[in-house]
C-alpha cells in the first residue's frame, strides 16, 4: 500500500496509550481507594519511588494545548498552592517505606518554570530528605524559555535538577504568535551554554502538526535543533482534542495541515535525526547512541508512563501530587480534583488527599498493560520475554488481551508488521501506525464509545 493509502485505512482515533487503560477510562474514586493501592504499591516488586508534581500555572494558554493548565493566580493563590503540595507530601510519605529509594522526580503542567523558583527548590528539597535516592536518579523539569532570565536559568540549577526538557515547540516565531506561546527570552545558545556548564542534560521539545507548519519549515526547525546537539529531541504529534479544549478550534480556524502534510514533517525530521546519529526511541523520541533510552531499548528495558519514554531502573511507582496529578500505581491509577480550589481547600481544611477519579485494573488488564508498555516501547512483542518476567505461560498472556491472527495478518497484507508464534515485529512502515496495532490488543476498545485523537 501506498503512503496515502495507509492514512486513508488507519489514520483513525485510537488510544495514544501513555497509560493502559488511557485515562478517559477512570471514573469515580475515593481517597480510602488510592491509600489501599499506596499500601499494595509499598510491596509491588519494582518499588522504586517516582515523584511527579503538576505546577497548573501558565503566563499565558497555548491554544494547542491539551494539558490541564490555567491562568497565572495571585501570589497568595500560588502561594497557598504550593503549600497544599507540601502537605500532600506529608500525608503520603509516612504510608510509604522509608527504606525504598527515589529514583525519579518530574515537573510538568501547566508551565512549572511560572512558579518563583525557590518554591521549587523547596519542595525538591522536601522529597529528597525523606528517601535516599538510587545512583544517578532522574530529577526533571519542563521549562518553558519565553519567560526564564539568566538569573533564572542559574537559579534553577541550584534546585538539584540534572535534566531540562526545553518547550521550544518551534522555532518559527510566526507559527508560535499563531498559537499564542511566546519565543524563547534568551538564544537557545545561550541557554545551552549555561546549562552545559553545570553537566546537565537537555531535551528540546517540538510539536509538530500546527497552522504555519509545512515539512521543509519544520526540517528548518529540527536542522536548528540538530546544530545544538542536545541529548534528546522529541517530536510530538499534536494531537488535536477540541473537546478536551476548546481553545484548539482556534488552531482550527487557522487551518491545520492535511494528515498527508503532517506526515511528512515527522519523516523528514526522522530522515534529518537519524542521518545526524541521533537514534529513533518508540514514537517521538531521538537521542544520542549512548544515551539511557537506548540502552534500555537494545536491553528491552525500555518504559513508558505519562511523564513520557523512561527506563525501569529510573521509574516504577509513580506518585503524584498538584492538581490533576496522576498516580501510576501497580493496580491502580488515581487522579486528584481538577478544581485547584478543590483541591486546595481539602488539603488546607480536611486535611485529606483530594482524589476523584481512578482505575483498578484487574489481572488481564495488568497483563494487557504489559504487552501494550512492550509493544509502544519497542515496537514489537517478544511472547516467551515477556511470560519469563511476568511468569505466565503465553497462552495465558494472549488470552488476556484481545489477540486476533485474522486482525495481524491484515495488518501483515498492508505491510506494518511480521508475526509468528513467537513476536509480533512492527516494520519501519507501521511505526506511525502502532497505536492501531495496540488497538487491536485492546478488549476494551471492543466496547468502547470514547473518544480519542488520530495517530497523524
Amino acid at each position: 500500500m501506498t503512503n496515502s493509502d495507509l492514512l486513508d485505512k488507519y489514520n483513525v482515533p485510537v488510544p495514544r496509550y501513555t497509560s493502559y487503560p488511557p485515562a478517559n477510562y477512570f471514573h469515580e474514586f475515593t481517597n480510602d481507594a488510592y491509600r489501599e493501592a499506596v499500601v499494595q504499591s509499598d510491596r509491588a516488586r519494582d518499588n522504586h519511588l517516582s515523584f511527579y508534581l503538576h505546577i497548573p500555572f501558565c503566563g499565558q494558554l497555548c491554544h494547542y494545548c491539551g494539558c490541564n493548565s490555567y491562568p497565572m493566580a495571585r501570589p497568595e493563590a500560588v502561594d497557598s498552592y504550593v503549600k497544599a503540595l507540601h502537605q500532600e507530601i506529608d500525608l503520603l510519605l509516612p504510608m510509604l517505606d522509608s527504606h525504598r529509594r527515589i529514583s525519579q522526580i518530574h515537573y510538568g503542567g501547566g508551565t512549572p518554570t511560572a512558579l518563583p523558583l525557590h518554591y521549587i527548590r523547596e519542595l525538591n528539597d522536601h522529597l529528597l530528605s525523606a528517601f535516599s535516592t538510587i545512583e544517578t536518579p532522574e530529577i526533571a523539569i519542563e521549562c518553558h524559555p519565553g519567560y526564564l532570565t539568566v538569573g533564572d536559568w542559574y537559579e534553577l540549577t541550584q534546585c538539584g535538577f540534572n535534566r531540562y526538557s526545553i518547550g521550544i515547540q518551534d522555532f518559527d516565531e510566526a507559527v508560535l504568535k499563531t498559537v499564542n506561546r511566546r519565543p524563547s527570552h534568551l538564544p537557545v545558545e545561550k541557554i545551552f551554554d549555561l546549562l552545559r556548564r553545570v553537566g546537565a542534560r537537555i531535551n528540546l521539545d517540538f510539536l509538530y502538526g500546527l497552522p504555519g507548519q509545512s515539512a521543509d519549515s519544520f526540517a528548518d526547525t529540527i536542522g536548528r535543533a540538530i546544530a545544538l546537539k542536545p541529548d534528546r529531541i522529541v517530536t510530538f504529534s499534536y494531537a488535536h482534542v477540541p473537546w478536551v479544549n476548546k481553545r484548539q478550534l482556534i488552531l482550527e480556524r487557522a487551518g491545520l495541515p492535511a494528515a498527508g502534510e503532517k506526515s511528512r514533517m515527522f519523516i523528514r525530521a526522522s530522515e534529518l535525526l537519524q542521518a545526524a546519529g541521533y537514534v529513533r526511541i518508540g514514537m517521538d523520541h531521538f537521542v544520542l547512541p549512548d544515551d539511557e533510552l537506548n540502552i534500555a531499548l537494545n536491553t528491552h528495558r525500555l518504559h513508558r508512563n505519562f511523564q513520557g519514554y523512561c527506563t525501569r531502573r529510573t521509574t516504577a511507582q509513580v506518585y503524584a501530587f498538584g492538581v490533576t496529578g496522576i498516580s501510576q500505581l501497580d493496580t491502580a491509577y488515581m487522579q486528584n480534583s481538577k478544581s485547584i480550589d478543590e483541591y486546595v481547600d481539602a488539603l488546607h481544611t480536611r486535611r485529606d488527599f483530594c482524589i476523584r477519579k481512578g482505575y483498578v485494573l484487574n489481572r488481564d488488564e495488568q497483563i494487557t498493560r504489559e504487552v501494550i508498555e512492550m509493544l509502544m516501547c519497542n515496537y514489537c512483542i517478544r511472547w516467551d520475554e515477556l511470560s519469563a518476567r511476568l511468569e505466565l505461560p503465553v497462552e495465558r498472556l494472549k488470552a488476556a488481551t484481545a489477540y486476533n491472527e485474522e486482525r495481524l495478518f491484515d495488518f501483515r497484507r498492508d505491510g506494518l508488521l511480521t508475526f509468528d508464534a513467537d513476536k509480533i515485529q512492527m516494520t519501519p512502515a507501521g511505526y506511525p501506525f502502532v497505536r492501531n496495532v495496540a488497538a487491536s490488543l485492546d478488549k476494551l476498545m471492543g466496547r468502547s464509545h470514547l473518544s480519542f485523537s488520530k495517530p497523524i
